[in-house]
């Protein structure tokens, strides 16, 4: 006995280090051969980053595990991945790892976990799943002359996890997704009759033809099938679904022909209690539908019987019907009552256009007001044809009275609404909008509405549309929003194809309002609390609410004839605004608009478009009569491009061609400015004491007394671009003292000017005067000197330089050639003397010190040197700029 158990023993050790080891020695093997099994079965790339064999994890198969698997598309759709998963895992029988290469394979068990597979469909029909060879090596199954496929399928058990299936047809527009899928069954499938027992969940999302019909609905499904893979008959056995919270159960058969399947299913709720409608909602908005009280009965019974194959669906009648229902919540005043459903959708042909939905009756009501609807709805899903009648009123404010909407104010609002329409999709498409029928009116009185995302809650007093086959008329608006006060009128040309169809909204109205203020139409965002921290590292941070710049509405094409008395736009008050606006392609382009302001008038031409992440603007801008003082003051635009003129007093015209980047406040960015202006500025006064500039001249310069100007006019033309401003020269006359002013400043206000200022002789003081009165010449009192001010530094800092020797060598050169002149017209022999004369009656006498006149007379001839009339000249400049900066005179 001893020695039986001892080999027992031996061979299970053995057994145990073969598990262990045998994954190592057959590992290439198996691996190889999964690799080559599937590549030669498919026109595609399949690979996995690793693999792990095991001997123990489903003993006694061998299971093959693959991580990072993926099948990528060739040929038409490159590139395209079909399947990925995290991990496959595949189990076969043990003694198969000794097979040839020729010899068979059978799967018995197989799991994926994290798989996405992406199923495409382009517009040219072809799919991205049709991957199996296509080189004419297949074969049909069972026929003995050629060998058949190496892999067999015997499951017993499968499970696929964590998975998403996503489906995209581009030719019939058509989108499904699956995510968070996990499905598994068990059973003997190598069986010519066997049981499938499954179980399925997950979320679907559906669109079709770019209307969302599920999103992220919750369904499940546990069925039983009946598998004859004899005659290819699924038979459904005990089977139970969930659409969200509605349950259904169905039985019935599927028969796989060669092209072809045979369908015959029933289906229908397991009850009829009116919390079968509820659970229709989706969850997120059901709010505990366990809790309401309900009365009525709610059911859907349908059928789904005939041929699937290329050109028919199975015919299918499904209804949904209720009666005399009603639900309340138990935390809410109202019910909803008296509600009947009467609905039903089918196909009668088989042919998938010939599907169509009857809503023969639609009724609820909400305290007294009553609202009904019926509607008919053929060739779904071919040219659709519509014919609905909508009745009744809606008190907003009992909804969320009778059920919890999910909104931070309670709606009000009294709607009324009596439509009939008639029309057909294709007519809408093509625009042919007279072959529509449409009558009847909607009206919205006493509506109130706020948000987060609004800056203030909106108000409509009333609003009235009237339908009729060519267009719906706005006969009236009435509505209120922060400060801003609306009344409008108008006409749409196209509202059910912007609501059907996708298409662009047209129309045209008037718009009046009292007061509209620009920022009542932007939106805040509120800044995000502060992370907490311990009280030694806290500090304070204030609230700051970020603004979000106006997007102006892709969706909408109209002409919109505007007027306002006032019109606030950021810190500006327009009066009497008036103008055209065209919407279009998210541009707005305003024409001959015009307004009061700075008491003159502004003229605007131009388009603000949105289109991009940064709005931009490109507008010609007319001023007329504009107060200086008032609109340097409120326009930083000007005080950007024109700093120094906010000290003048008087009138300004303009012309602007301008363009750039808006600031999220839809105010200009200034550092994107480019364009031009002609200026015409009316001055009446000046105050220096309004510019650091020019009181920095004035301290500067002796001479200059801008209270003395006698400029009444000054034109100048700007050019700018990049942050600089450029200014083409212009004249200014103070007193008899012409002036002339060119260069160029920057947005960041630096400034790079030269200004020539032409100062008559007489302002150059009493010592000038008195040389220049020894000159005996009428002329003497024309002379003036020409003196270049560099104004360079910044606005609230500027410097003032000037070039003396320039100054002092024109002057120099004037006095010499006046006195040469008239001193050769009296006759050569008392040149000399006469210069000597001159040039000593200007020299300083000194008490302690004198000189003969046999000295002087000898030094005549060398005093009459270029050398010495250059020193007089010196002393006049002396006279020109007084004492106030004579210790910066020199080599300024």
């Amino acid at each position: 006995m001893k020695k039986t158990l001892k080999i027992v023993g031996i061979v299970i050790g053995l057994l145990i280090i073969f598990l262990i080891a045998a994954p190592f020695l057959f590992e290439g093997k198996i691996l190889e051969i999964v690799k080559s099994t599937v590549n030669k079965n498919i026109d595609a790339e399949f690979d996995f980053a690793d693999a792990d064999i095991s001997f123990i994890r489903n003993f006694p198969e061998v299971s093959v595990a693959v991580n990072d698997m993926s099948i990528v598309n060739t040929g038409t759709f490159a590139g395209e991945t079909l399947v990925a998963a995290k991990e496959a895992n595949v189990s076969v029988p043990f003694m198969q790892i000794f097979n040839s290469a020729d010899e068979g394979y059978t799967i018995n068990s197989f799991s994926i976990d994290g798989a996405v597979v992406n199923i495409l469909i382009n517009e040219e029909g072809l799919v991205n799943y049709d991957i199996a060879k296509k080189d004419g090596t297949e074969v049909p199954v069972n026929t003995s002359e050629t060998p058949t496929s190496n892999v067999t399928l015997s499951i017993q058990k499968y499970e696929i996890t964590n998975s998403q299936i996503k489906y995209y047809d581009e030719q019939g527009k058509m989108y499904f997704q699956l995510n968070d899928f996990n499905h598994s069954g068990t059973g003997d499938l190598s069986a010519v009759k066997s049981e499938l027992d499954t179980k399925t969940s997950g979320l679907i999302s559906f669109d079709m033809d770019g209307t969302n019909y599920f999103k992220e609905t919750p369904v499940t499904l546990d069925a039983k099938l009946g598998v004859d893979l004899a005659q290819n008959i699924y038979t459904f056995l005990e089977n139970k679904a969930k659409v969200n919270q509605l349950e259904l159960v169905f039985d019935g058969s599927v028969k796989l022909n060669d092209n072809s399947q045979d369908v015959d299913i029933t289906f229908k709720t397991p009850s009829s209690d009116f919390k079968n409608f509820l659970a229709l909602i989706p969850k997120a908005y059901s709010k505990e539908i366990e809790n309401v009280n309900t009365t009525g009965d709610f059911i859907v019974q349908g059928v789904l019987n005939g041929t699937v194959d290329e050109t028919h669906i199975p015919k299918f009648n499904i209804g949904i019907t209720s009666n005399n229902a009603s639900f309340k919540y138990p935390d809410l005043p109202q019910s909803v009552s008296n509600i009947t459903i009467d609905t039903k959708i089918a196909n009668d042909t088989g042919l998938l256009e010939n599907t169509y939905v009857n809503i023969n009756a639609l009724t609820f009501k909400i305290a007294q007001d009553v609202f009904s609807a019926n509607a008919t709805i053929k060739d779904i899903m071919g040219n659709p044809l519509v014919n609905a009648n909508l009745k009744g009123r809606i008190n907003l404010g009992n909804l969320s009275q009778a059920y919890p909407f999910s909104v931070e104010q309670q709606l009000k609002g009294i709607l009324d609404a009596n439509i009939t329409t008639a029309f057909d999709m294709k007519a809408i498409e093509d625009g042919r909008y007279q072959d529509t029928k449409n009558s009847g009116s909607l009206g919205l009185s006493g509506f109130e509405f706020d948000s987060e995302d609004m800056t203030n809650p909106i108000q409509i007093s009333k609003a009235g549309l009237t339908f009729n086959t060519q267009n719906v008329t706005l006969n009236s608006f009435e509505a209120k929003t922060g400060q801003t006060d609306l009344s409008a009128k108008g006409t749409i040309d196209n509202l059910l194809g912007y609501m059907f169809n996708d298409q662009i909204l047209k129309g045209s109205f008037t718009l009046n309002s009292n007061t509209f203020a620009v920022n009542d139409f932007m939106t805040e965002s509120e800044t995000p609390e502060p992370t907490k921290t311990s009280e030694s590292t806290k500090t304070a941070t204030p609230e700051v609410a970020t603004t979000e710049s106006i997007k102006i509405p892709a969706f909408l094409d109209a002409t919109i004839v505007a007027k306002a008395n006032t019109l606030l736009y950021d810190n500006l008050t327009l009066k009497d605004a008036s103008g055209t606006l065209l919407v279009k392609d998210e541009i707005v382009t305003l024409k001959d608009f015009k307004s009061n302001i700075f008491g003159g008038q502004i003229a605007l031409n131009g388009a603000v478009s949105t289109k991009a992440d940064i709005p931009t603007f490109d507008v010609n801008l007319g001023m007329n009569s504009f107060n200086i003082a008032q609109s340097f003051k409120g326009l930083e635009m000007l005080q950007a491009l024109a700093p120094i003129a906010q000290a003048f007093k008087g009138t300004l015209n303009s012309n602007f061609e301008i363009k750039g980047n808006l600031n999220n406040e839809f105010t200009p960015n200034l550092s994107t400015l480019s364009g031009n202006a002609l200026a015409e500025l009316l001055v009446s006064d000046v105050d220096s004491k309004d510019s650091k500039v020019l009181s920095t001249l004035v301290d500067r310069l002796e001479f200059l007394n801008f209270n003395e100007g006698e400029t009444k006019k000054i034109n100048t033309t700007l050019t700018f671009n990049d942050g600089q401003v450029q200014v083409k020269p212009f004249n200014l006359k103070f007193k008899d003292i012409d002036v002339q002013v060119a260069g160029s400043h920057g947005f960041d206000q630096s400034l790079n000017y030269n200004a020539t200022f032409d100062v008559p002789a007489k302002y150059l003081g009493t010592e000038a005067q008195n040389l220049l009165s020894k000159l005996n010449d009428p002329d003497a009192e024309n002379i003036s000197v020409p003196v270049t001010a560099n104004i360079g530094g910044s606005v609230g800092s500027p410097s003032i330089t000037t070039d003396l020797s320039a100054t002092a060598k024109t002057l120099t050169n004037k006095l010499v050639t006046m006195q040469k002149d008239k001193l050769l017209n009296e006759g050569s022999n008392k040149v000399k003397d006469a210069l000597n004369s001159f040039l000593n009656s200007n020299t300083t006498k000194d008490s302690t010190k004198t000189t003969t006149t046999t000295t002087a007379k000898a030094k005549a001839k060398d005093s009459v040197t270029t050398d010495n009339i250059k020193k007089a000249a010196d002393n006049l400049l002396n006279g020109l700029f007084g004492s106030k900066k004579e210790s910066n005179d020199s080599g300024k």
